[in-house]
């Protein structure tokens, strides 16, 4: 695993799809974020944006609705 690959793995996880935020400079206005896209600069895709963000342009509300992975059911035969 190369551990210098410039991906901050832990501003990936503290932004995950789902997390409610708003934008710094427009206070009370909450968007979603769709997905973070760790290869892109800025990296952080709102749902109602057409333009990338960056984390320090943004403040988390809440991540009460955030799903990390999603999790299905598998049927095991025996």
């Amino acid at each position: 695993m190369n551990t210098e690959s410039g991906i901050d793995w832990n501003e990936m996880f503290e932004y995950p799809p789902g997390t409610m935020v708003e934008l710094k400079d427009k206070p009370g206005v909450l968007h979603r974020i769709d997905y973070y896209e760790a290869m892109m600069v800025p990296p952080i895709w709102l749902v109602d944006d057409p333009r990338p963000r960056y984390p320090h342009e943004l403040r988390i509300v809440s991540r009460r609705d955030a799903q990390v992975c999603a999790l299905e059911s598998q049927a095991v035969a025996v």
